[in-house]
């Protein structure tokens, strides 16, 4: 679990960018429906929903990268991405097998091995200052 400390800065920043693709949701929610779960909504308030979500996560992927760059701010940082992708790993599993044949199947499991990554961060660095 070394190798997960001398190479946490760059796991956050892959991750952070990774993360901070999702700002297509804000920008084309329709588009990023369709691309992420193969449907889409219609109505304005979902639309404005989606687009904030986008955003939200976008910001998740920044505060990765930022936190990446300045070890006071990534506990905080991955703790809050990881929260983050755990709720919507969750969310997506909930719903049994019926999304993961899209390309959000992709995004749960590249998402579980990040929060994996991250909690082996935080355990391995824990017992660093130890």
């Amino acid at each position: 679990m070394n190798w997960i400390i001398t190479n946490i800065k760059w796991i956050m920043v892959i991750s952070g960018v990774l993360t901070s693709t999702m700002v297509y949701a804000a920008l084309a929610p329709d588009a990023a429906l369709q691309s992420n779960f193969g449907e889409t909504v219609d109505a304005p308030l979902a639309r404005m929903i989606v687009r904030n979500w986008g955003a939200l996560i976008a910001m998740v992927g920044a505060m990765l990268i930022y936190g990446a760059f300045r070890p006071a701010a990534r506990g905080l940082a991955l703790s809050v991405a990881g929260a983050s992708k755990v709720v919507f790993i969750a969310l997506v599993l909930s719903e049994g097998s019926r999304y993961l044949g899209q390309q959000v199947g992709i995004a749960v499991a590249i998402d579980s091995v990040m929060v994996l990554l991250f909690l082996a961060y935080a355990l391995s660095a824990s017992r660093h200052v130890n």
